[in-house]
């Protein structure tokens, strides 16, 4: 007797849908984007909102500042604090004489950057080490530190509330950051430019402002911003080191708008807006420049 053995029926193979890692990846791609844009946005309402009603107080009525529920928008839309300010000789002075103290300060700045930071880069000089940590050693010593040496010695150089007191006291905190960085600017450009100008006859100016300046345009903007910010912004010394209206700067102009018993609040938002605009433009008008100059100033020292 003959059995037949018949196979056990297989069963029908299963094909299991599996998402393609491409797709998966372009999801995760896709999340990580929302994500960055959403704190993008949070980070720009955050940053962006006290500029915004700084803006719009400066067109508000000094009583309306403070109403409670406050108003974002104000429905008395007034220029009445621009009009005072730019009205004033005083309040115009301020803004006078911090053009006159920072164009100084960021002109006199580069010129000497440019070659303290060609020296350091292209020659070896006994006590250049020794140079470099002074100049890094300034750079890291608190600027309150030295308020009230800087007041003797502008008050026994007679420059007390003077432009020249002002230029060059901030020249000693903008200096060091303009060559260590301009250094590391020409550090990052092949000495062979500056050599192949030097072959053909000409001096080491020459090479300087022919080749290299122009070449290091976006370092050199960058740290002119700087610079120009530095000057612009600063309270302190401008507060110690001038006495009389026709001195003051536009930190001293804003803070001064602090009466006894009373602040004229609608007119410091206004002088801020005003004080802020300069230093808007250059960033609109230089940002390509200020962004790279920055990156690139930092890769070699």
């Amino acid at each position: 007797m003959t059995t037949t053995v018949t196979p056990a029926p297989t069963s029908a193979p299963q094909t299991i849908k599996t998402r393609p890692a491409g797709e998966k990846r372009a999801k995760e791609q896709r999340l990580q984007k929302i994500g960055v844009s959403v704190a993008l946005v949070i980070g720009s309402l955050f940053a962006g909102f006290p500029v915004f009603w700084m803006l719009s107080s400066s067109f508000k009525a000094n009583s309306e500042i403070f109403q409670f529920p406050p108003r974002i928008i104000t429905e008395n839309f007034s220029f009445d604090a621009y009009t005072t300010i730019l009205g004033d000789p005083v309040k115009v002075r301020f803004f006078v004489n911090s053009y006159v103290v920072s164009l100084s300060v960021t002109a006199l700045t580069l010129i000497v950057a440019i070659f303290a930071a060609y020296g350091f880069s292209r020659y070896e000089f006994r006590g250049k080490r020794a140079l470099s940590m002074i100049i890094v050693t300034v750079q890291a010593v608190p600027p309150i530190t030295l308020l009230i040496p800087f007041f003797g010695l502008m008050v026994t150089l007679k420059l007390y509330n003077t432009y020249q007191g002002l230029i060059l006291t901030y020249m000693v905190f903008t200096l060091p950051y303009a060559i260590i960085m301009l250094t590391g600017y020409f550090n990052t450009l092949p000495k062979e430019l500056d050599e192949a100008v030097k072959v053909d006859g000409a001096g080491a100016l020459t090479a300087l402002w022919r080749i290299l300046v122009p070449i290091a345009i976006p370092g050199i903007v960058s740290v002119g911003i700087y610079t120009f910010m530095i000057a612009w912004n600063e309270y302190l010394f401008a507060l110690t080191l001038t006495r009389t209206d026709d001195m003051r700067t536009v930190p001293i102009g804003i803070q001064l708008l602090m009466g006894q018993h009373s602040y004229e609040w609608n007119e410091m938002m206004a002088m801020s807006i005003l004080g802020c605009i300069p230093v808007l433009i250059l960033f609109l008008f230089f940002q390509r420049y200020f962004i790279g100059g920055l990156t690139a100033g930092s890769v070699k020292s």
